[in-house]
Formats: structure tokens, C-alpha cells, sequence
């Protein structure tokens, strides 16, 4: 399995003229204290200098964020570890040589000094640097690190696009840059590294086998006494519309269920479910594990500006960055992490 190229971070973007002075306006608005939404190659941020604890705080104010929840902090180069974290161990240091910048979070021991609002009051802090030449930019330019967590209201779902940041936050941000569509869509991998394990705390485009392959070190299983994690609480990356999670044989079931219930629904899948109601909007994931982790988002925003009450969705495969995506779908519909039986599916290795 070939995991997502990365990059070297200590190249300058290549940048037309326009999108360098806007990343140069970016720049200095995060050093007055402001807030920028920020596209990555994930999803888009909520960027602040992540020293700033004036600035942090309009993060979690516009986002209605819990306090207690950790924020991840962006870089633009390697040897910025030693900034933020005291124990690196040589694990990190391949993986990041291997994946960054890319869509992988590493977390480690906390250095002293680090604000506690970035860290949820634990002992350890998240770290990543993204693959987007504008993000690279604005923190090349700037030069500190950057708290960037997805921009929208806490638990909602995450912006993939500058329009759904400005739809979702408004006027509670000074700047939104447009880098354009997320090229991955989902949010990145997170691995905790502080119990002396390797452990995924968040699935994403990182799989297990990308961390095995790059390190020789086996994924352990997580520990719910861990340290905790953005994206892992049972609801989140949620629509205003409930999303009720079954297997393809039980969709047509499931949409009369809501029928019934003089609900309106639609149904989110790759494959248009034979005999769908004509009445009932099929939201189209469409082929390709790939293209559906960039579409799931859009097509949840989609559900909510078309009024529906209900989604029905069907998993995607269990392959790559599927495994992700199926647990962004479950917890969209409440149901957690991936140890929870969803409707016609019997439990496999698939969903444990």
C-alpha cells in the first residue's frame, strides 16, 4: 500500500504573487493575535499563534469549543519538535522524515512552557506539519507555531472549502485564505507516542500499515486511559441531520422507517441503491475510496442545506483511507468508535 507522497518542509512554496502577499497578510494578522482560517491538505483550520493565549482563546470562543479539549499545533520544519516537545524518541523522528508534511499527527511529551489551552492540561502535545504550499507559507512567514484546529463549531462537520468556513464561523474570523478544495478531505491520522507504544488515536490517510512499513514498529492498540484526542468524542463531525449508519441491504428499510415517521430523508453511498424512491435525494460519495473521504463532508453540508431530517449511510470499504472514513461516518451518527454494531452488519474485522 502506498501511503500519500510527502515533501520536504524547508522548500519554499511555489506561490503566485497574489497567494504570497495573502499569506503574508495572514502572517501578520496571526502575530497581532487574530485568528485565519487555514487551508490544509486535510481539512481547513482555525489558525492562532499557538503562544498566544488571548489568541488561543478565540479559537475555542469561536468554535464553542470545550476547554478541555487539546489543540494541535502546525510547523514548518522538522526542527521544531524540540520546541514543543521534551521526549522525542527516534520513532517520531522516522516518521516524521516519513510523512511529513503530510496528513499525520504526532503526539509526544510536552515541553515546558507550552501553554496548558493547547494542550487540554495534559503532559503531552499534538504536532504536525500539513502538505499545502499556502499553509506552508503562512507559517514559514510567520515562523512560530500555529494552534490550528478544523474550522467550524465544536462536534459540526468539517470545512473542506473557504466557503464552508465562512458559512460555519462568519465574521468570528479576520481572515479566510482560499486554498482551494481539501485534497484529502478528512482530518489526519493521530498517533500517540508517549506510552513508549505506537498507538492510532484517529484514523486517517496514515494507516496502520503506512506506520508499520515506515518504521518496522507494530501498531499497538489504544488505551482508553490515553491521552485525549481531537475528533475521538462518540459525536462528532456531526450535520443538523441525524445519520442513521446501516448496511446496503437495510437502506431501503431504514428510509421507510423515517418515512414513517414523516421524516424527510436521504441516502449517502457510492453505489445508487436500487429501487430508492424517487423522492428521496441520493447523495452520491461517488467511486474511489479516495474521492469519497473528499466528498463525505460536502455531501453532510449538502443534506443540511437541503432541510433533510435524516441521512441514511452506507459504510465504505474497509480499505486504506476507508477505515477512516467509516469512522467519521459513525461517529457523525452518534455511534462512536468502531467497536459498535451498526444496523445489518455483522460484527467483523472490520468494524472492531
Amino acid at each position: 500500500m502506498t501511503a500519500p507522497a510527502a515533501s520536504r518542509p524547508d522548500k519554499r512554496p511555489v506561490l503566485s504573487t497574489r497567494q504570497f502577499a495573502e499569506a503574508t497578510q495572514a502572517a501578520a494578522i496571526l502575530a497581532s493575535g487574530g485568528i485565519v482560517g487555514l487551508p490544509t491538505e486535510t481539512v481547513y483550520g482555525l489558525a492562532a499563534d499557538a503562544s498566544n493565549p488571548q489568541a488561543v482563546a478565540r479559537i475555542f470562543a469561536a468554535k464553542q469549543r470545550p476547554t478541555d479539549h487539546p489543540l494541535i499545533v502546525h510547523l514548518h520544519n522538522v526542527n521544531q519538535i524540540s520546541d514543543w516537545a521534551s521526549e522525542i524518541p527516534r520513532v517520531a523522528w522516522q516518521l516524521a522524515e516519513a510523512f511529513w508534511p503530510g496528513p499525520l499527527t504526532l503526539i509526544l511529551r510536552r515541553a515546558s512552557g507550552v501553554l496548558d489551552a493547547i494542550t487540554g492540561g495534559q503532559e503531552s502535545i499534538a504536532l504536525r506539519i500539513p502538505r499545502h504550499e499556502l499553509a506552508l507559507s503562512v507559517l514559514q512567514q510567520f515562523g512560530r507555531g500555529i494552534a490550528a484546529p478544523s474550522a467550524n463549531r465544536y462536534g459540526r462537520i468539517s470545512p473542506t472549502s473557504a466557503e464552508h468556513v465562512r458559512e460555519e464561523l462568519g465574521d468570528a474570523v479576520d481572515l479566510v485564505l482560499d486554498g482551494g478544495a481539501c485534497s484529502i478531505g478528512i482530518e489526519s491520522t493521530i498517533v500517540d507516542l508517549c506510552s513508549g507504544a505506537l498507538r492510532i488515536l484517529r484514523p486517517g490517510a496514515i494507516t496502520a500499515e503506512h506506520l508499520r512499513a515506515a518504521t518496522g514498529v507494530a501498531v499497538a492498540p489504544a488505551m482508553p486511559a490515553g491521552p485525549r484526542s481531537p475528533g475521538t468524542s462518540n459525536s462528532h463531525y456531526a450535520p443538523s441531520a441525524r445519520v442513521s449508519v446501516v448496511s446496503p441491504t437495510h437502506v431501503l428499510k431504514e428510509v421507510e422507517k423515517f418515512h414513517t415517521m414523516g421524516w424527510s430523508v436521504g441516502v449517502l453511498s457510492s453505489i445508487y441503491p436500487s429501487d430508492l424512491p424517487t423522492s428521496v435525494p441520493w447523495l452520491s460519495l461517488g467511486f474511489g475510496i479516495n474521492e469519497q473521504a473528499r466528498q463525505v463532508y460536502r455531501r453532510l453540508r449538502e443534506a443540511d442545506h437541503m432541510g433533510l431530517a435524516a441521512i441514511v449511510a452506507v459504510l465504505p470499504e474497509d480499505i486504506g483511507i476507508g477505515h477512516a472514513l467509516r469512522d467519521r461516518l459513525r461517529r457523525a451518527a452518534g455511534l462512536g468508535d468502531l467497536s459498535t454494531t451498526i444496523v445489518g452488519y455483522r460484527p467483523s474485522a472490520a468494524d472492531s
